[in-house]
């Protein structure tokens, strides 16, 4: 009788691994140019996941996302998996930025003068007249309840300190 790890993998499993592989063909096909430009694919790869972001057709885009899993079968897709992770990182990163510098500005909004020194303690390289006065100006813009542009620039002042540090 043979040994288990000398039987061929099952037509289930095999049929995992390329649902899988198909799988990270989506990603590929998803991302953005600048983002598909960071992955390592060769040609005939790179061209048919460009090919399934032309496509309209429901049924034509899963036959293009089938054939990508069937190119990447030939492929070790380590490297692959392994920039989209990196770009996913990144991405999950930038949000969690953003969140943290609306949390910021909102917070700086409504409670005034008692957060900006615990902002400035954090961020003691923070112009603090400036951001005094963007704060200022978005109290006022939300106590007379327009949308004039000062939180924007309250919150791009904020991003710009925070990333800076």
């Amino acid at each position: 009788m043979q040994e288990p790890k000398d039987l061929p993998p099952s037509k289930s499993q095999r049929k995992r691994d390329m649902l899988a592989l198909q799988k990270i063909g989506e990603i590929l096909v998803s991302l953005s140019p600048s983002q598909l430009a960071r992955i390592p694919l060769e040609s005939d790869l790179a061209d048919a996941v460009n090919a399934a972001r032309n496509i309209k057709s429901h049924e034509g885009k899963r036959r293009q996302l089938q054939y990508i899993g069937k190119l990447m079968r030939h492929l070790d897709p380590a490297p692959i998996e392994a920039a989209i992770e990196k770009i996913q990182l990144k991405n999950h990163l930038n949000k969690s930025r953003f969140h943290q510098v609306e949390r910021w500005r909102d917070r700086l909004i409504a409670e005034g003068d008692t957060l900006l020194e615990e902002f400035l303690q954090q961020f003691p390289q923070t112009e603090t007249q400036e951001l005094r006065q963007l704060v200022r100006n978005a109290q006022k813009e939300h106590e007379a309840n327009k949308h004039g542009g000062a939180d924007t620039a309250l919150f791009r002042f904020l991003r710009d300190v925070i990333e800076s540090q």
